[in-house]
């Protein structure tokens, strides 16, 4: 321990594990963040300030939100791609037999009733159940993380829940997984 109570153990960096596709999103979202938005908020935080009083101004306060939300937006993305990692199919050892489920993988699963769903597993902020994008941290992401092809697999989340999200039972089986980061 340290003055303050602070412990002197390093903390560890979350790494972000993101697929080619949803690294080149976030890039984009920055490059048009840095190059387009922040110059619409600085027009607008001047025209704000040639309207008149800014003290009284809701205007120039809902400008100078805006720029506080941009700036913050930034530094944010700026972190995640700093510290992202992008999955790709070599990344994935294959000489010890099939590898277990990880994030940037398609998977195929079956359910009890035959129901089939193709998934590829992604970090939460790259989810979107309705595209098979399904995140490490939902139910049946992490349900899937770490099996192989022919695992029997089921999801501790409820009933409703789990079939919401893939509209199938809950108990599936891992029937195929894919290297390729489609």
């Amino acid at each position: 321990m340290s003055i303050g109570g602070q412990s002197d153990a390093k903390t560890e960096r979350k790494v972000y594990r993101l697929t080619p596709e949803g690294f080149a999103k976030k890039q984009e979202r920055l490059e048009y963040l840095r190059t387009v938005k922040r110059k619409e908020v600085a027009d607008y935080i001047h025209d704000a300030k040639e309207a008149g009083d800014i003290s009284e101004s809701s205007a120039y306060e809902e400008a100078k939100h805006n720029q506080a939300k941009v700036e913050g937006e930034i530094s944010e993305l700026e972190a995640i791609l700093a510290l992202s990692e992008i999955m790709t199919p070599d990344m994935h050892d294959t000489e010890n037999g099939p590898p277990a489920v990880r994030i940037g993988m398609q998977v195929n699963v079956e359910a009890d009733n035959g129901t089939t769903r193709n998934f590829k597993i992604v970090e939460t902020f790259e989810a979107d159940p309705k595209a098979g994008l399904i995140s490490d941290q939902s139910p049946v992401g992490k349900a899937l993380l770490g099996h192989k092809e022919g695992d029997e697999v089921s999801s501790c989340a409820s009933v409703k829940h789990f079939q919401e999200l893939t509209s199938l039972g809950t108990c599936v089986k891992l029937v195929d997984w894919s290297l390729g980061i489609l």
